[in-house]
């Protein structure tokens, strides 16, 4: 068995699907990523982490969860909601000046260093991962 990376770390946290929960995970992600020493990364990180969380609250109607990993120098956040469907793709910047909505994904893809979905279930329930990472220069 590896052993773990002595500066890897991970979070989780699991939130109703209520829209006031997406100022809960930003306030924790600052707290999180300060007391770590990635004070760097913060306010890209809760941008993206907000986005994510919007999502899965907005497009959903079950519970959700954001996850905060740590490791080799890169930070991965994520959003599990209960829709096992894809995320509709994001749409090009240009179209999105217009929009009232739909421009979550296209700032996680313009900001991010790498992002996308996976399937996953969680204590017996389908649903899906949407992730994305940043480098922590």
């Amino acid at each position: 068995m590896p052993e773990p990376e002595p500066d890897a770390w991970e979070y989780s946290l699991h939130i109703p699907n209520d829209p006031r929960a997406v100022t809960v995970c930003r306030r924790t992600l600052r707290l999180i990523l300060t007391l770590h020493g990635l004070i760097t990364l913060v306010d890209t990180a809760e941008l993206l982490a907000a986005e994510l969380i919007s999502n899965a609250v907005l497009h959903t109607d079950g519970p959700a969860a954001l996850r905060v990993r740590y490791s080799a120098g890169v930070l991965r956040l994520a959003a599990w909601d209960a829709d096992p469907e894809p995320p509709e793709p994001p749409k090009p910047l240009a179209h999105l000046a217009e929009a009232e909505n739909g421009r979550g994904l296209a700032l996680i893809r313009a900001c991010a260093d790498l992002w996308g979905w996976q399937p996953q279930s969680r204590n017996g329930n389908r649903g899906k991962y949407v992730w994305c990472e940043l480098a922590a220069a």
